[in-house]
């Protein structure tokens, strides 16, 4: 009996159990079967028998099919194509595509070159260079996977090599420092930006079919900053004393990068073009939302955060940044618009049958009485730390956020908007936990430069870092310095 059978079987058998079971007292039949087929997709999602997109489909196909959710075939139809619809799920199609003229363009990895040049002298200064890179390339880039698998590392792995730093005894000259010091500022760029992380978009969505809210970019990043600015700050200085580089300082590193730089030749028109439209399309996600600044070129006051996606892709196509079959054949965009539709499609159905209201009330009946406070940071600080049973944190999202978002917002007195926005901002951070926990940890766990040990040391030891500067520093930014409502 292979793994892969294994991985098949294992979601078939939860269903089966889950559907046999007697329904619990306070749901319908209907909303105990669709709570089957959602946790035996979300073990799909985990355990990948097939790849998630398909996974999220099949669910989807068999709820429909099955009316569990709406009572007619034709509003079960309905429901199961309106993730399609959904505007965060074509947010994130189309950022995705932002990184096809990031790569094809050079800009991301002329960016990431010029902080090196800059800063690289000293290994510290190198941890800032990596850091400030991909904080530059975050706002623009919903894949951390793309950003910092796909950007950063191709540009960092070329240094150990120049100290004599090589996977296994060396390691420590220099290569695990730069590499965990990546991989740990990702996770924290992930969670500053709206657009920085596919989930976060993904989770916005929940946020609005839940907890009947919004946050604009802009409230998303206020919301972050003074966490996201400590852990910046303190991420590079603390991977320097806990999981120090040998090498302290260098010469070669800004002359490497300078070299590369030359190689990449003048400015092209391409890059100015590429960092024009990311300017623009920040520019317009900051402004854009807020009704009270008069844009008169506009046929209103408003532009959609997803229209100005569709503005970029459009300018991109015309001043052949990218072609239209490179969007084609930019499976990983298609894959995750299928992916995200049926996710939001399963999390909508989960609130639609009355499962997260029945969870929520049985949830809170039990926190009754305890702070709001409290119950807040033990939820965040849960939420946070189940992460560890995912591999996905786009699974994640989907399965637990819905739940947890619902059981708080029952809480009398429970400040909402903080709340959620807390959960939210968990999603990128969470990343740093282990080796699977998000999209570039495995590549940089399969770099060789972090033993497997380290790995789960320093996860844990960041993870925890990580968990207490969102509590103890945005639960006062949110509620009382600057509150959000």
């Amino acid at each position: 009996m292979n793994s892969k059978f294994l991985k098949a079987i294992g979601p078939v058998i939860l269903w089966l159990v889950l559907r046999l079971l007697p329904v619990p007292a306070g749901l319908t039949p209907a909303a105990w079967y669709f709570f089957a087929v959602f946790a035996a997709t979300i073990l799909g999602l985990i355990l990948e028998p097939l790849p998630p997109a398909a996974v999220g489909f099949i669910g989807v196909s068999f709820a429909a099919i099955m009316c569990y959710v709406a009572p007619t075939p034709a509003g079960s139809v309905a429901w199961a194509l309106a993730g399609f619809s959904d505007k965060t799920v074509w947010l994130i199609f189309g950022a995705f595509i932002f990184s096809i003229g990031y790569a094809k363009s050079g800009l991301g990895r002329r960016i990431a070159l010029l902080l090196v040049k800059l800063l690289g002298r000293r290994t510290l200064g190198l941890g800032y260079a990596i850091m400030l890179a991909d904080l530059v390339l975050a706002p623009g880039t919903p894949s951390n996977t793309a950003r910092s698998g796909g950007t950063i590392f191709p540009v960092i792995s070329n240094i150990p090599a120049l100290y004599g730093s090589e996977p296994g005894p060396t390691a420590r000259r220099i290569g695990s420092y730069i590499m965990w010091t990546a991989f740990a500022c990702t996770c924290v760029t992930s969670s500053m930006f709206l657009t920085s992380l596919a989930p976060n978009v993904a989770a916005l969505s929940i946020l609005r079919s839940v907890g009947k809210m919004d946050v604009t970019w802009m409230g998303w990043f206020m919301g972050f900053l003074p966490i996201g600015f400590a852990l910046l700050l303190l991420v590079p200085a603390i991977t320097y004393f806990v999981y120090p580089p040998e090498v302290k300082v260098s010469e070669e590193t800004p002359a490497w990068a300078a070299g590369e730089l030359r190689k990449m030749g003048p400015f092209k028109f391409s890059e100015g073009a590429m960092a024009f439209l990311v300017v623009l399309a920040v520019f317009l996600w900051i402004v854009g939302a807020n009704k009270d600044i008069r844009m008169p070129l506009l046929g209103s006051n408003f532009i959609d955060p997803t229209a100005v996606v569709f503005l970029v892709i459009a300018a991109m196509v015309v001043l052949a940044i990218v072609t239209w079959d490179d969007i084609l054949a930019n499976k990983a965009a298609w894959n995750v618009l299928v992916w995200f539709a049926t996710l939001v499609t399963m999390a909508d159905g989960l609130n639609k049958v009355g499962f997260v209201t029945w969870v929520a009330k049985a949830v809170a009946s039990h926190l009754a009485g305890f702070s709001p406070i409290l119950v807040m940071g033990v939820l965040v600080a849960f939420f946070f730390l189940i992460h560890y049973l995912f591999a996905s944190l786009t699974a994640h999202t989907a399965a637990v956020l819905p739940v947890v978002l619902a059981s708080g917002l029952a809480i009398p007195g429970m400040h909402a908007k903080a709340f959620a926005l807390l959960l939210c901002f968990s999603l990128g951070i969470m990343g740093v936990i282990t080796p699977y926990a998000t999209g570039p940890g495995p590549v940089y766990y399969a770099s060789g430069y972090i033993s497997t040990k380290a790995f789960w040391s320093l996860g844990l030891l960041f993870g925890a870092l990580f968990i207490a500067a969102l509590i103890f520093l945005g639960i006062p930014w949110l509620t009382v310095i600057r509150p959000v409502g």
